[in-house]
């Protein structure tokens, strides 16, 4: 059977077992405040580095920048895929909207040219924001659908959900379940072409009695019935994010979404694995940062590995 280039370089970005593994460092505006706002580019770009060269010896995928990424991609493990993200940090907080933008003079074809196996675009989306808005994201998502469909490279979609009313924590945990299920069922329709759905837990799980400091917001059956439903919203492969919370709670929160009923297939983790490296390399330098990474970070993501070999559902297809 004649496998296409496509499924090739899916094959190669979730590994044998068939579960994504991904360790996520495409950060830019996020890592700069990470390492102190006066951090040169060419210290983003060692960092970048340090990570890809001690940790992809346990991830299937590393997902990277095209700013400052593409020296830590000569880094990686041989056997570690490569998704390059392709839209510009953050969005323009003086619009209403939360418009994506793709980076300058960067295309599909280039990166796989320079030794991309996969695509990722970031989306805000706020599903009940209306159509004026909503409308113009998804010609957006899409135009890169039908690019990366051109150039047969997978299509990691990650959809970040917010509130154009409401930013309180508490109050936004009430929405968040259904404003994930729904943007993910929205995307996942085949006009989009998308492969892959990076997505958010559909609980905040800082709200979720036994998990909570404060008031809970959710039961832990209510919660876990939102996990179910998020798996039945869409017929794509989904991995999960884990949004700059601690390695413990990405972990607990993987057995509890298992224990749910979830059908995740893996994960694209950044700052919980490596996050602690980042203060060490501004505070005390390179040489603390690389001992932490092969320490603590190693740690972290063979953790991680171990609970998604008992929690995730290998990919079929």
């Amino acid at each position: 059977m004649c496998i296409s280039l496509k499924q090739q370089r899916l094959n190669k970005l979730y590994g044998s077992e068939r579960i994504f593994r991904a360790l996520a460092i495409d950060q830019r505006g996020a890592l700069r405040r990470m390492l102190g706002e006066d951090v040169s580019d060419n210290n983003i770009t060692a960092f970048k580095g340090l990570v890809s060269q001690y940790l992809t010896t346990e991830a299937s995928a590393i997902l990277l920048d095209p700013e400052y990424g593409w020296d830590a991609a000569n880094l990686k493990d041989p056997k570690c895929g490569l998704i390059m993200a392709y839209e510009k940090t953050g969005y323009d907080k003086t619009k209403v909207g939360r418009f994506p933008d793709l980076i300058d003079g960067v295309s599909v074809k280039q990166l796989k040219e320079k030794g991309a196996d996969g695509v990722k675009l970031l989306l805000y989306i706020d599903i009940d924001e209306g159509n004026e808005i909503n409308d113009i994201k998804k010609a957006f998502v899409e135009r890169v659908g039908s690019e990366c469909v051109a150039e047969d490279m997978p299509f990691f979609l990650e959809i970040l959900t917010y509130d154009s009313q409401i930013s309180d924590s508490k109050e936004f945990a009430r929405l968040k379940p259904r404003k994930v299920i729904e943007a993910m069922q929205l995307f996942s329709d085949p006009r989009f072409n998308v492969d892959v759905l990076k997505v958010e837990i559909p609980v905040d799980m800082n709200y979720v009695e036994g998990f909570s400091q404060d008031e809970s917001v959710y039961s832990q059956e209510v919660a876990k019935s939102f996990f179910k439903q998020q798996s039945e919203a869409t017929p794509l492969p989904f991995i999960f994010l884990s949004a700059g919370v601690s390695p413990e709670l990405f972990q607990q929160t993987l057995i509890f979404a298992k224990q749910a009923g979830s059908t995740f297939n893996g994960v694209l983790c950044g700052r919980a694995t490596w996050a602690g490296s980042a203060d060490m390399f501004k505070q005390q330098g390179k040489e603390q940062a690389i001992q932490w990474i092969k320490t603590q970070g190693l740690n972290n993501i063979r953790i991680l590995n171990d609970i998604l070999t008992n929690t995730a559902t290998p990919i079929t297809q």
